[in-house]
């Protein structure tokens, strides 16, 4: 098995050329920043079952 020249290594990594965090950023479906992805999946649990509530409530009393 042969090494990889460097523009093999450029086409299959991605082409930029260099290595460093500056020069790009990574996206995960539209979500740049990961570290507050768990705190919205939180807050729309949290949200759903506010709703949930609020909609067996309603029907409580409307019966």
């Amino acid at each position: 098995m042969r090494e990889l020249t460097m523009s093999e290594v450029d086409f299959v990594s991605g082409g930029t050329g260099s290595c460093s965090a500056d020069d790009g950023s990574n996206d995960y479906g539209g979500i740049s920043d990961t570290t507050t992805v768990g705190e919205d999946i939180i807050n729309i649990y949290e949200g759903l079952v506010e709703a949930a509530s609020h909609i067996m409530e309603r029907v409580a009393d409307a019966l």
